[in-house]
């Protein structure tokens, strides 16, 4: 070639040299070679194109593992990436050795790398020095150290635990002493974590600039490792922070860049006590465990950051209890469910009334108690019930009944998720509790939400059926009437959300009937009650104990507690002697023919504990009887009372002064007093008397000025198994 003349085109050179040219695509999973490289390859000697697959094909296995730690070292670093492979025909035989060289970059666009590089015949050494035993095992033990690494580090669940396994790890041959984890934060290096140092060490290289001549600061600005492999390199590259470093006693260094998508989140500092030579091996293993503890710090940071998001969400939405009520105490838990965003669409609150019969110096004075569940588990769940909630208060501060607190708040929630997107709409069921403390009056209003139990203070477990409306949010012009309920001293209300009742696979009724025996059986005070009541469905004894359904439902859960301070409640000191008067109330109104059932069920749930099953069955049949004549035979509503009186240790017996007695009472507004009739055979009516007169033991029949009232009483007989054991 003549000086002056143009140079001939690369590829010229290259072939005139036995170089091949190859070109791949990560993203594209293509591997590009002209025809020099191609023949090198053991192909036709033209320009192809190639599948991972299909180029991995033509070389050994041992050497194409090797290519991909080679290749993520020369990026962390910004070099070439050189590697020597074994090429091998179709029989799998050695054909020839090469050279591969390359330069790889990173397309901004995808976050994968792109290779441009050259491919060359070399002189092949012998198999002992390119395979020594000592190689072999060091490459052996370097991939399972990697394994047991990465598997450490993927199971880390936060950044103290991602430090800890990150302090634990034992590298091949060469395992650091002193370890740190640097982070940015603006313009300034931040100290995450470190292991192998004395604390207060971390003082000096905390907020740090990053224009600092320091090798954590220039991995954080250039996204490059550094090696420093004796104290004199690293005094001769960073003179100005060597004095910070020399006081460790440290003889080698690597600081490697933590990086994620692309982008430099930190440094990670790995000092030696003895000298290292940081080949490339060592190299490739750094920079593997950087980028694995890189991934594993932003994941962590992540959980940790979603945490603390719900965590004070948790705080802000759900509220701590008012000021002690005399006479009264109240109890509450929220507890999200054990998987996704730990915060949903279930809340309490207690809510200071305004004015009040019975407000006191103390904060006394009437207040309100709500508990409900906004539809869903997500973020929008989580913000309508902040709403709601505050909605709720609003209306509640403002003086309304609990009726037309419901009412206002059914209407701002339509309001909300009926508007021109119809694509989320949500609703709400809510148990609105007024309280009297003084008389220990309730007034509640429920708009699709599970009733309220009441324990009263012998540990007698009622469900208090209650009128309702439905959910919040359905119909803006819904009504919700108000059920008026009295908390007798030491009886205990349970409101909850349904996730307290369902979670494990349970429906309403075994979920119920399961925490009923928590609620007649613990004799500790509210807060110990409410731990129990949680403990039974999330605690280790619940996984033994699922319902019928075949799912194990999940749910958030809700729980408010209010006791009327009184002899048998266990909230003073332990009761030794239990109340001998358990008493419930029930109004049946002329609409409402459906509530005769609920009647038999609230009796039979009072006598749960009455000897002679016969006598529950009669009493259960009189009562249906005298609530039915009301209804058919007047214009008027039906009141029922139910007590028993008498301790269930006494001596059983007709007479006798420590004998239980159930006495039922039904009270009507009419005056016409019921007659004894002779039915027919054939007759529909007219036997209620008669079956009084034959199944109680005493019964009667009571003017009350506007109305009258008719009563029974039984007096507890030995259960029919006790009797026969007697006549043997």
């Amino acid at each position: 070639m003549r000086t002056g003349e143009p140079l001939p085109a690369v590829g010229d050179v290259l072939a005139s040299l036995a170089t091949g040219l190859w070109r791949y695509d990560a993203a594209a999973g293509l591997v590009t070679l002209d025809a020099e490289a191609a023949r090198l390859v053991g192909l036709p000697a033209e320009p192809t194109t190639l599948t991972d697959a299909g180029i991995r094909a033509r070389f050994h296995p041992v050497d194409w593992n090797e290519v991909d730690g080679v290749v993520q070292l020369a990026l962390a670093e910004g070099t070439i990436a050189e590697v020597r492979m074994r090429i091998m025909d179709a029989h799998g035989r050695v054909v020839r050795m090469v050279r591969s060289r390359s330069k790889p970059s990173i397309d901004p666009g995808t976050g994968e790398y792109e290779l441009v590089g050259t491919l060359q015949e070399v002189t092949e050494p012998s198999a002992a020095a390119a395979r020594s035993p000592i190689t072999g095992d060091w490459r052996r033990s370097r991939e399972a150290f990697l394994l047991d690494a990465g598997r450490a580090l993927a199971e880390a669940r936060s950044t103290e635990e991602v430090l800890r396994v990150a302090a634990g790890l034992s590298m091949p041959g060469f395992s650091p002493d002193g370890l740190a984890v640097f982070g940015a934060e603006g313009d300034r290096l931040t100290v995450i974590g470190h292991h192998g140092h004395k604390p207060g060490d971390e003082g000096p290289f905390t907020h740090m600039s990053l224009d600092t001549d320091y090798p954590a600061a220039e991995v954080v600005r250039t996204g490059r490792a550094v090696y420093l492999s004796s104290p004199e390199e690293y005094r001769g590259r960073y003179p100005v922070s060597w004095p910070l470093a020399a006081p460790f006693g440290r003889r080698s260094w690597a600081f490697l860049p933590l990086t994620v998508a692309g982008r430099t989140m930190g440094a990670w500092m790995a000092g030696f006590k003895h000298p290292v030579t940081f080949t490339p091996d060592e190299r490739s293993v750094l920079t593997t465990v950087a980028r694995m503890l890189a991934q594993a710090l932003s994941r962590a940071g992540a959980a940790e950051t979603e945490r603390e998001l719900t965590d004070g969400l948790q705080r802000s939405m759900l509220p701590t209890l008012g000021p002690q009520i005399p006479g009264m105490t109240v109890a509450a838990r929220y507890v999200p469910t054990g998987g996704g965003l730990q915060v949903g669409g279930d809340w309490y609150d207690m809510i200071q009334l305004p004015g009040g019969t019975s407000r006191t110096k103390s904060g006394g004075g009437r207040f309100a108690l709500t508990i409900g569940d906004v539809q869903g588990h997500d973020v929008r769940a989580a913000g309508l019930m902040g709403q709601l909630r505050i909605a709720l208060r609003a209306y509640a501060a403002e003086g309304h009944r609990p009726d037309a607190v419901l009412s206002r708040a059914s209407r701002f929630l339509y309001g909300m998720t009926y508007g021109d997107n119809d694509a989320d709409q949500r609703f709400a069921t809510c148990l609105y509790v007024e309280v009297d403390p003084a008389t220990g009056t309730l007034e509640i209003a429920r708009a699709g939400h599970p009733d309220p139990a009441i324990r009263t203070a012998d540990r007698t477990v009622l469900m208090r059926p209650t009128a309702g409306g439905m959910p919040l949010g359905i119909d803006p012009d819904a009504d919700y009437p108000t059920t008026r309920l009295v908390l007798e001293p030491g009886e205990t209300m349970l409101i909850c959300t349904d996730g307290l009742i369902e979670t494990g696979g349970h429906d309403l009724d075994t979920g119920w009937r399961r925490l009923r025996r928590i609620l007649e059986e613990h004799d500790g005070d509210m807060e110990e009650l409410a731990d129990a009541l949680v403990q039974a469905v999330h605690g280790p004894s619940s996984h033994h104990a699922t319902g019928p359904l075949t799912d194990r439902r999940e749910d958030d859960i809700a729980v408010l507690l209010l006791c009327r301070v009184g002899e048998g409640c266990g909230c003073g000191d332990t009761v030794t002697v239990r109340p001998t008067v358990r008493r419930t109330a029930l109004t049946v109104a002329q609409a409402e023919h459906e509530r005769v059932a609920v009647a038999r069920q609230q009796l039979r749930e009072l006598l749960h504990d009455w000897s002679s099953a016969e006598q529950v069955d009669s009493a259960v049949l009189l009562v249906s009887e005298m609530l039915t004549n009301v209804l058919v035979h007047t214009d008027t509503d039906a009141l029922l009372v139910a007590e028993v009186t008498g301790d269930h240790d006494s001596p059983n017996g007709t007479g006798g002064t420590g004998e239980r007695r159930m006495r039922v009472e039904v009270t009507d507004a009419s005056d016409d007093l019921p007659h004894k009739r002779h039915p027919g055979e054939l007759a529909s009516s007219g036997r209620g008397l008669v079956l009084m007169e034959i199944l109680a033991d005493a019964w009667g029949v009571d003017p009350r000025g506007e109305g009258k009232s008719i009563w029974f009483e039984l007096y507890e007989e030995p259960a029919k198994e006790d009797e026969e054991d007697e006549g043997d």
